[in-house]
C-alpha cells in the first residue's frame, strides 16, 4: 500500500513539474551564433563603422563595434568590402495578411427581397433588410479585427521583400471604414523554433514583432471597399458616428460601474469597445489621407475626438506641414508615385509630370520641418519598385541620404512604437540586418545576405534588382 501511494505522490509530482513547464513555455534551445566580420556597419543611431564586426546569438545583436571578439563557434560571414545596415521596414501592406486582407467585399444583394404586400412577405423583407443593415454595419466597422491573429505563415510577396531586405512590415487590413488594428511583422519567420511544451501552437506569434500598433480608418474610401456608405459625406458621417458610439459606450459603461452596477447595463459591443485606446491616445489612429482635404479632415477628427494622428499615403502632406506639426501627426508616406501616393487615400495627388516631382519632394519637406515620416509601397510595388521609388525622394526630391535611411529604419520604428526593439544596429535589438555590395541608394547596391530574427535567408535566383535603378514611374510593379 505504501509503494503505491509513493507512485501516486511520485506521479502527482511530475505530472505538476510537467504542466509547469508547459503552462510556462520552458527554456528555448541556445540558438546559432553568427558574425558578420570586417564589414562596414551604418548602424543609424550612431556612427559609422569603417571596419567592424556585428555578432549575433539567439535572434538578439550581442555587440557592435570596431573590436569585437568572435567567439570559437560562431558562423562567421566575411564582410570585406560589404555594407551592413538595419532591416528596412515598409509601413503599410496587406501581404503578410494574404486573402483575407483582401477579400473580396460581401454581396448585401439588392433592397432586401421582393415581398409583396402581403403580411408573411412584407415580414421577411423586413427582416432581410435588417440582416443586410447589419451585414453592412459590419463590414466596415471593425476596429476589434488584430491583424496579428490573422497572418500568413509565408507567401512569394513576403519572400521577395526579405531577399530584397524589407525584413519587417506594417500589416494593415485593407476592407472596412474602421480598417481594424495593425501589427508590426517580420517578413519570415523562425524556421526552426521549437513547437514543443506550450498551450497552444500559435505559430504566427513568432513573426510579430509589435502588436497592436495603431487604429486604421479609411476616411475617404468611400465605404471602404464595401461600397458602402457611397459617397464621401456618408463616410465622413458613419466615421464620426462610430466615434461617438464609442465615447457613449465608454461613459456609460464607466458611470455603470461607478455606480456599483446599479441601473440600465450598458450593451457590450466589443467594436466600439475595441476604440477605446484610440480615444485615450493609449493607441494611435491612422488616417488613410493623400489629398490635402483630405488630411484636413482626419486632423480635424482627430481633435475633435482627442486621437493621436497618423497620416497614411500623405501625397500632399507637403502642403500642410504647419496642420501636421500641430497636430504631432507622423506620416506613413507612400511612393507609388504613378498610382498616387501608395497606401492610402483616394486617387492620391493626382496625376502627370508635376504631381510625380511635387511627390518626390514631400519627403524632404517633411525631414526640414521636422514631421516624423517613414516610407510605404501601399502593397502596390515590388520591393525593387519600392526601394528605387524611396531612392528617387533622394536624387529627383532633394532627400538626404542618411534621412531617406533613418525612414527607412529607426524613423519607421518609433512611428511604430518598437524603437526599443528594431531600426537601428545596437546592442539588445533584434537582430534584422542587411548586407549589401555597395551603398543602398546607388545603382550598383545588390542585397548578398539578409538576418531575420537572427537567421540568415536563404537569397535564391539572381540578387534582387539594385534600388537605384527603377524606372522613372515607380520601377517595376
Amino acid at each position: 500500500m505504501r509503494n503505491l501511494k509513493s507512485v501516486v505522490v511520485q506521479g502527482a509530482a511530475v505530472l505538476a513539474a510537467t504542466l509547469t513547464f508547459t503552462l510556462t513555455g520552458g527554456a528555448a534551445p541556445q540558438g546559432l551564433t553568427y558574425a558578420i566580420r570586417g564589414a562596414k556597419i551604418v548602424t543609424v543611431s550612431g556612427a559609422t563603422i569603417d571596419n567592424g564586426t556585428v555578432l549575433i546569438r539567439d535572434g538578439v545583436i550581442q555587440a557592435v563595434g570596431a573590436s569585437v571578439t568572435v567567439p570559437a563557434d560562431a558562423l562567421v560571414t566575411d564582410g570585406t568590402g560589404l555594407t551592413v545596415y538595419p532591416g528596412f521596414i515598409d509601413l503599410n501592406s496587406g501581404a503578410p495578411l494574404g486573402e483575407a486582407a483582401q477579400a473580396a467585399a460581401p454581396d448585401f444583394g439588392g433592397r432586401g427581397g421582393g415581398g409583396g404586400r402581403g403580411g408573411g412577405a412584407a415580414e421577411a423583407t423586413f427582416t432581410s433588410r435588417e440582416e443586410a443593415e447589419r451585414a453592412k454595419r459590419a463590414a466596415i466597422l471593425r476596429p476589434d479585427y488584430e491583424a496579428a491573429q490573422h497572418l500568413v505563415e509565408a507567401s512569394d510577396g513576403l519572400s521577395a521583400m526579405a531577399q530584397a531586405g524589407i525584413t519587417s512590415v506594417l500589416a494593415v487590413p485593407s476592407q472596412g471604414i474602421f480598417k481594424g488594428q495593425s501589427a508590426l511583422v517580420n517578413t519570415v519567420y523562425p524556421a526552426d523554433d521549437p513547437q514543443i511544451s506550450t498551450v497552444a501552437d500559435y505559430r504566427r506569434g513568432l513573426a510579430v514583432v509589435k502588436a497592436p500598433v495603431a487604429q486604421h480608418v479609411n476616411i475617404g474610401g468611400r465605404g471602404g471597399g464595401t461600397g458602402y456608405p457611397n459617397s464621401l459625406l456618408g463616410t465622413i458621417a458613419f466615421t464620426r458616428q462610430g466615434f461617438l458610439d464609442a465615447q457613449w459606450q465608454r461613459d456609460a459603461t464607466a458611470i455603470y460601474e461607478k455606480t456599483g452596477a446599479r441601473g440600465p447595463r450598458p450593451l457590450v459591443e466589443p467594436s466600439l469597445d475595441a476604440l477605446k485606446p484610440a480615444l485615450a491616445k493609449q493607441m494611435p489612429t491612422a488616417f488613410d489621407a493623400n489629398q490635402a482635404r483630405e488630411i484636413d479632415r482626419s486632423l480635424i477628427m482627430a481633435k475633435d475626438f482627442g486621437l493621436d494622428p497618423i497620416i497614411v499615403g500623405g501625397a500632399e502632406s507637403g502642403k500642410r506641414i504647419a496642420e501636421l506639426q500641430k497636430a504631432g501627426a507622423r506620416v506613413i508616406l507612400g511612393v507609388n508615385f504613378q498610382g498616387g501616393g501608395g497606401g492610402g487615400g483616394r486617387g492620391g495627388g493626382g496625376g502627370g509630370a508635376q504631381a510625380i516631382t511635387d511627390a518626390t519632394r514631400t519627403a524632404a519637406q517633411l525631414a526640414q520641418a521636422n514631421v516624423l515620416f517613414g516610407f510605404t509601397g501601399g502593397g502596390t510595388l515590388t520591393p525593387s519598385a519600392f526601394l528605387a521609388n524611396v531612392t528617387r525622394t533622394i536624387k529627383d526630391g532633394g532627400l538626404p541620404p542618411a534621412t531617406a535611411l533613418r525612414a527607412l529604419t529607426l524613423d519607421a520604428a518609433r512611428i511604430a512604437g518598437a524603437a526599443d526593439r528594431l531600426g537601428s544596429l545596437e546592442q539588445g535589438k533584434i537582430a534584422n540586418i542587411v548586407v549589401m555590395e555597395g551603398e543602398v541608394f546607388e545603382a550598383n547596391a545588390r542585397v548578398r545576405h539578409v538576418f531575420i530574427d537572427g537567421r540568415p535567408v536563404e537569397i535564391t535566383g539572381a540578387a534582387p534588382a539594385a534600388p537605384g535603378r527603377g524606372g522613372r514611374g515607380g520601377g517595376d510593379r
